[in-house]
Formats: structure tokens, sequence, C-alpha cells
């Protein structure tokens, strides 16, 4: 019940990770992702432990592949899970469970990979691949915005989405952006709104914690 990808940009060195699905809380259990190392989707049955353990081993030199290769070996129950991973170089890997329901498909781009289950049609991940690369020159959340709703347009999920999420991360431990809605009848429409609100004070926030002298405004 869930479709999202994961995208980096080479221009900025951003990764991040945009997901929606029709169950609560999408943004604190699938979506992962680190400064300078990459990011890991974790979904369907999702076990959000994988998401911190994929991200220790892209950053001790593990590829996309090899990553996922490891967290499937790790547990006994990844019949369950749908995964995907992103490196530093921007490499992608995905692996969907044999018990993973359809439609489900993944599909690869420059920089980027969209998966998706329990979908409308297995076209989606597609549609989302698609606008993520017709939006090369835009800001990496953008991208990843427009990949969520060319998702949905698609067909998206089978059941009413209420949970979506945004996450980036650049040069901070922090997250440059990590915006999430839950309980909203249309989430993603939800979201592009949040992002739309927040997308000019991104700098400001991070201005404000690593130079704050220099951040204008009293708060």
């Amino acid at each position: 019940m869930t479709y999202s990808l994961l995208g980096h940009c080479r221009r900025t060195g951003q990764f991040g990770a945009a997901v929606a699905t029709s169950s609560l809380a999408v943004g604190s259990r699938c979506t992962h992702a680190a400064a300078g190392v990459g990011g890991i989707l974790t979904q369907h049955r999702t076990d959000p432990r994988l998401g911190p353990l994929g991200l220790s081993l892209l950053r001790a030199g593990a590829s996309a592949e090899q990553t996922l290769a490891a967290l499937v070996v790790s547990t006994p129950h990844h019949r369950w899970r749908q995964l995907a991973a992103i490196d530093r170089q921007g490499r992608t890997a995905h692996f969907h469970g044999a018990n993973v329901k359809p439609a489900l498909n993944a599909v690869h781009g420059p920089g980027c990979v969209a998966l998706g289950n329990i979908l409308a049609n297995d076209r989606v991940p597609a549609a989302m691949a698609e606008a993520f690369a017709q939006a090369e020159a835009e800001p990496l959340a953008e991208r990843l915005m427009r990949a969520m709703e060319a998702g949905e347009a698609a067909g998206g999920e089978g059941r009413p989405v209420i949970s979506s999420a945004l996450l980036v991360v650049e040069r901070e431990v922090f997250p440059l952006v990590d915006l999430r809605v839950d309980e909203a009848p249309e989430a993603i429409s939800a979201l592009r709104r949040l992002w739309n609100a927040y997308a000019p004070s991104v700098q400001l926030f991070v201005t404000r914690a690593i130079d704050p002298d220099a951040a204008p405004g009293v708060t």
C-alpha cells in the first residue's frame, strides 16, 4: 500500500526520498537518508530497523546492491519486505520479497529508483521515475514532489492515500527538508502545500543552525 522514490542530485550532493500510503505515519517508518551516504526505503510490511542498518552499511562503503543483499540476509522475514537503496555514487538497487502483494513494480532511472506495492497498476513507478528525470533542473525536493504527483496521476494506490512524507539531506547531520502529512484525505496535495510554504525558508533554517549571527529574524 505504498509508493515511493529515492533520488540523488549530483549537482548538490543531496539525497532524498518521498513516499505515500493509505496507512498512518509513513514518514516515520519508511524513509531513511544520511548526508554524503545515501538512502534506504523499507516498505510493505515495514521493518524500520532496516533503514538505519542499511545506512550503516552504505556509510561503511557498501554499494546499493551489496547493502540490499546484506539487509535481506539479516532478516528471516525478508519475504515480506520491499526495499530500495541508493549509494553515494547514485547507484540504485531494489528488492521485492516473495510475499509482497501486487500490483508491484520498481523502475530505475538516472539517480533514482521508484517502487511500490498494492498499487492501482504496475505503471505507477515508471511515471514517477519519468517525472523525476524530466525535472532535472529543479531542486531535489521539487523533483521528488513531482514524482509523487505523477505517481498519483498514474493511479497511485487502490486505496485513498492519507499519509505522505518528503525527506532531503545535504551536508548536515539534520535533514534539509523533513515534511510529513498524516490523516489527510488528499495527502500528496497537502504535502505539496507544505513544501511550497517551506521552500523559501530551507536555507534560513540551516543558517540559524550553523551561523545564527548571520541569520535574519528574531526566532
